[in-house]
């Protein structure tokens, strides 16, 4: 049956009716006063989902240029920087932070591992000239299902007194607690296709007082990605550039969706779903790749041993129309992904799991009695109802 295509990856996720139908709204001029009640309302919507008082702005464009924004508007070159590495998007920091001319110390942990709070805490104390200017990590590494100790390395970096933290939240933002005011983040960058439900083409930067200090200081090049032209704008519920304003309507559509449910439902229902997915893994006999007590809300990442993973999520989409993610770089094969966050829904869970059960049977690679991913799955969600 085609049109049945169920997503089932860490992003871009599934978007809810309500908001296709405002994203099929015709246009209306970015300089209207209509956009402008429309930009006054999300901006409003967006502090109360970071849980700040600062202004959060909004790009049009990927995950990306929130994350480029916050390099290039807060440092210098030359600046030295630690960079916390372990996955695909530490990498990407990392590669981000190198292409303007920074001075670049890496933290590794090995992927599918949490990065270690306390090597941030001891280049942080030994660094007694003040030459560390930032902090850069990505809050859950969407490549290892892993989520990292995000308020324990920002308390070492507000003790530092000088160094800000720039942290890619993209896909722990709208899945997760992430209170930024509380935990005294600096810049959080995140992006439309994840927990906010709608589709790629928008990413939102979020910046403390220090980091709009920090902004007067830095002398990196930018144009596009000026966010001193955005938060001109923003005090006037506008934008420096031509957004996209369908996106806007979406936006603001499921930002409503978000609110009605709040935050603490919000949290608790990923919650479920992380568990319940693991749970019906572990069932199956198969092994979590996030080292236990690390796995990120927003996704699990599976480590088949004697299979070949991306055998079995061709299995599943050609038998099920469900999309897993795969293994990225040296975990191709190794490594499929089911996201569960944004617009999932228990039924989702079960019939994701269910899915993968059934296929490994088919494969002849379903080593535990059938039916018992799905028992442990049903089990604990109703567990943590």
């Amino acid at each position: 049956m085609q049109d049945k295509l169920t997503l089932m990856i860490p992003g871009p996720t599934p978007v809810p009716e309500k908001v296709l139908r405002a994203l099929g709204k015709h246009p209306i001029g970015h300089r209207s006063k209509e956009f402008q009640a429309i930009v006054s309302h999300t901006s409003e919507q967006l502090k109360w989902l970071h849980q700040t008082n600062e202004d959060v702005l909004t790009i049009t464009g990927s995950g990306t240029a929130a994350m480029e924004a916050g390099i290039i508007n807060t440092l210098s070159h030359g600046d030295k920087v630690l960079c916390g590495d372990n996955g695909k998007f530490g990498e990407r920091w990392v590669k981000v932070a190198k292409a303007f001319g920074l001075e670049v110390e890496v933290i590794k942990a090995k992927w599918g591992k949490p990065l270690d709070p306390e090597k941030f805490q001891k280049a942080l104390v030994e660094d007694k000239n003040k030459k560390i200017q930032a902090v850069i990590l990505t809050h859950s590494e969407t490549s290892t299902g892993v989520i990292n100790d995000l308020q324990t390395i920002s308390k070492y970096v507000q003790a530092h007194g000088k160094a800000i933290t720039i942290t890619d939240c993209v896909t722990s933002m709208g899945a997760c607690n992430v209170p930024m005011d509380q935990w005294g983040l600096d810049v959080v960058a995140s992006g439309s296709q994840k927990g906010y439900m709608i589709p790629p083409g928008l990413s939102f930067l979020a910046m403390s007082k220090r980091a709009w200090e920090a902004q007067k200081r830095s002398n990196l090049p930018k144009f596009y990605l000026d966010l001193n032209a955005y938060q001109k704008a923003a005090y006037k519920n506008s934008n420096p550039f031509t957004p996209a304003v369908n996106l806007y309507f979406a936006l603001e559509a499921a930002l409503n969706m978000l609110q009605e449910e709040g935050l603490e439902s919000i949290y608790k229902r990923h919650y479920r779903h992380q568990k319940a997915t693991q749970a019906g893994m572990k069932a199956m006999g198969l092994s979590l790749f996030a080292e236990e007590g690390y796995g990120s809300p927003a996704i699990t990442a599976v480590a088949p041993e004697n299979i070949d993973a991306e055998e079995l999520r061709k299995a599943v989409k050609e038998k099920f129309d469900i999309l897993l993610a795969g293994g990225q770089d040296h975990l191709k094969g190794k490594v499929f992904r089911i996201g569960h966050l944004g617009f999932i829904s228990d039924r989702d869970v079960l019939t994701a799991v269910a899915s993968i059960e059934s296929t490994l049977q088919s494969l002849n690679l379903l080593n535990n009695k059938m039916g018992a991913g799905m028992a442990a799955t049903a089990a604990k969600l109703q567990q943590l109802e």
